[in-house]
């Protein structure tokens, strides 16, 4: 196994040097797929979510025939000493007998005592509805699924932060009435709710935003548009009030993206420097949140080729971790030294080239 995945390794690193793009690939440490194809017994899978789970991680994504197929189920794989455990199903859409709905889009979060693990229900993403189930034991065993209240989805595609007030701010949106953000608060794991009006008008979509923290309790929110470009918006009173979302340089093809704040106070973006298609997956770094440079190439294949749905954490370790889907077949899961960044400078909005 360990052959094949450096062989793989090498393989993307030769087409990405043949592309001429810049590919920053020496902060990436390690490139896996989380399982096997043989493995598993569902052929479609997507959005994937990624924690720190003691010493090691947790991964989770929705798995089925398709995406809207009602076998689509909640998938959860545990990373003990450097190795991914099978995929277990954890969470489906089953109703009563006979009737199921698919589920979509897995959110983890690690309080320290238990894992929380949110995701969606229903027909479709104007239809569905978010539940909730919890594991004290790292993820070995889980409860019973509960529905969260109505209007309340949870963190819709990236994952919480948790503020110095003790709340844990959930990014959110809806579907139902246009392309709307939300912010979702809860000071008790899930039980009680609050939630912000709409951050943005209906004549602008946007949906799936992911959370920066900068010096002073600022937060800063990206997210995915339907105006081919990355939306950004501010707060300065914990994610209760923001400015309105306006585009920053980098593109957005209409598919999600996520960020994390490193511990060296850098920000770390993950998202597809594409208008169309999702056959490239990228990383950029900000000092700032406005000002972005490439870090990384990730995946660069022809049109046609899906990329898409990152996740990024940053472990006690100080490594960058990211998930994402790859072909719509499995999760990859890569690894990156951020200390190892080399920044590189956009010319004009393309992607840098060597």
């Amino acid at each position: 196994m360990k052959k094949f995945v450096t062989i793989l390794f090498c393989i993307i690193c030769a087409i990405q040097i043949t592309t001429g793009q810049y590919s920053g690939f020496g902060c990436v440490i390690k490139t896996e797929f989380i399982y096997q194809l043989q493995d598993v017994p569902f052929p479609s899978c997507h959005a994937s979510t990624i924690i720190q789970n003691g010493k090691g991680l947790m991964a989770a994504w929705f798995g089925g025939t398709a995406e809207r197929n009602p076998d689509v189920g909640i998938w959860v794989s545990r990373n003990e000493k450097g190795s991914w455990s099978r995929p277990t199903e954890v969470a489906n859409g089953m109703q009563h007998k006979g009737k199921r709905y698919p589920c979509w889009n897995p959110v983890l979060f690690n309080t320290g005592k238990e894992i929380l693990l949110f995701y969606k229900v229903g027909p479709s993403p104007s239809t569905w509805w978010g539940e909730l189930i919890t594991s004290d034991d790292k993820g070995k065993t889980w409860s019973v699924p509960r529905r969260l209240p109505e209007d309340i989805a949870g963190p819709v595609k990236n994952k919480p932060v948790l503020l110095q007030n003790g709340e844990l701010l959930c990014p959110s949106s809806t579907e139902d009435e246009g392309w709307r953000l939300h912010m979702e608060f809860t000071s008790d794991k899930g039980l009680t709710w609050e939630r912000t009006a709409a951050l943005n008008e209906r004549s602008t979509g946007a949906i799936q935003p992911t959370i920066l923290i900068h010096p002073g309790g600022k937060l800063q929110l990206l997210c995915r548009s339907t105006v081919s470009k990355i939306l950004t918006a501010w707060s300065d009173d914990n994610g209760r009030t923001w400015s309105n979302p306006e585009p920053i340089t980098l593109p957005n093809n209409n598919s999600g993206i996520d960020a994390v704040t490193l511990k060296d106070g850098r920000h770390l973006l993950i998202y597809n420097h594409l208008i169309k298609g999702r056959h490239a997956i990228h990383a950029a770094i900000s000092g700032d949140g406005k000002v972005w440079k490439a870090a990384a190439l990730l995946e660069n294949d022809k049109p046609g080729s899906e990329f898409s749905y990152p996740a990024v954490i940053q472990t006690s370790d100080g490594l960058v971790h990211i998930t994402y889907t790859w072909n719509r077949k499995q999760i990859k899961h890569v690894v990156i030294d951020p200390s190892k960044i080399s920044e590189k400078e956009f010319s004009g909005e393309e992607w840098p080239s060597e």
